[in-house]
């Protein structure tokens, strides 16, 4: 089993971030590397240039993601962590695809509809053949399993209908060059609210930083966010549907059920009947313990480059490594000569 994940590197990482992909890479990186499996989990910094961006930005965050990844628990010793920009099969590889691609396939895209908004002609053709580039990055290295949200699947089923189509127009049914991945859907699709708006997602973009638990917020900074988040003035249900109509407040106990690893109905069981007076303090602390080993740990590898790019540099080459075989059957399946 092999499983193959990404994500954009971008700067501010908040609680929305790690408990809605990054906790679930850790847990699945101690299953799998348990077992014999793989675990490959890379930056995507060539999807970052799809929209306009700041170079030294890039750089920066593409970084800071390391750092936070190592801190919330992914192991270079046991996954293969890197960055597209090191694994030139990546580009090489998306590029062979788009010979299989079809224009009627991308076009079903919703991404690409609603990033570009009303300015499709003015958006980047990077933008438009991004799913082609996804489905490089998990074809390349024959992964058997994909994590995906709600927002990829379709992505996902692209990139099989890409890799069935290649495997029939240019290899054999025995000997196929691509591996049809799978869906892993994640147990735990945490969605995490904004602490200042219960029906908007927590988000970096949010001109208030109130609004956010960033992972580099330290314990007097979590404590005074979460006592200052938006909530309403009646007291906790005793079960999860009474919490229905009350964005803030089922964000908040959401929040707490996640952390401490149970379920709304025992969160509620615990403070029925009480206020957000008592609830938030309760709140805080479990974040503050759960994330001040992650916090501590993040401020101090973020200030090591040179560690930080000797990290991308050992996952980059084993990633060349592993993507080789399948590059070169690619290009020798499509007839292309290569010195």
């Amino acid at each position: 089993m092999r499983i193959v994940s990404g994500i954009q590197p971008t700067g501010n990482l908040h609680l929305g971030n790690y408990l809605g992909a990054i906790r679930n890479w850790v847990r699945m990186q101690d299953e799998l590397t348990s077992t014999g499996g793989d675990c490959l989990f890379f930056l995507a910094d060539l999807h970052a240039i799809s929209m306009p961006h700041e170079p030294a930005t890039l750089s920066a965050n593409t970084r800071e993601m390391v750092a936070a990844l190592v801190a919330c628990g992914i192991d270079p010793d046991r996954s293969t962590l890197f960055n597209q920009a090191q694994v030139p099969a990546h580009a090489e590889l998306q590029w062979l695809l788009t010979g299989t691609a079809r224009m009627g396939w991308l076009n079903r895209m919703t991404q690409f509809k609603d990033k570009s908004g009303k300015n499709r002609e003015g958006a980047s053709i990077a933008l438009y053949t991004y799913p082609v580039l996804q489905a490089a990055d998990v074809l390349l290295y024959q992964a058997t399993h994909v994590p995906v949200g709600e927002d990829q699947k379709q992505h996902l089923e692209l990139a099989r209908d890409i890799a069935q189509k290649f495997n029939n127009d240019f290899a054999s049914e025995d000997k196929p060059v691509f591996t049809l991945p799978d869906p892993i859907i994640p147990p735990e699709a945490a969605r995490i609210m904004s602490l200042r708006d219960g029906s908007a997602k927590m988000s970096k973009s949010d001109p208030s930083d109130m609004s956010r638990i960033n992972l580099t917020d330290d314990a007097d900074t979590i404590m005074q966010k979460v006592k200052k988040a938006k909530t309403d003035p009646e007291p906790l249900p005793s079960e999860a549907a009474g919490l229905e109509g009350r964005a803030e407040a089922k964000n908040l106990v959401g929040i707490y059920a996640v952390m401490a690893q149970t379920s709304v109905d025992a969160v509620l069981a615990d403070f029925a009947g009480k206020g957000f007076g008592a609830f938030k303090p309760a709140l805080g602390e479990l974040l503050v313990t759960k994330l001040a080993p992650i916090n501590d740990r993040f401020v101090e590898l973020r200030q090591d480059r040179a560690a930080l790019d000797a990290i991308l540099k050992k996952g980059a080459e084993k990633a060349r490594t592993l993507a080789t075989p399948t590059l070169n059957a690619a290009y020798e399946a499509l007839g292309l000569v290569r010195g």
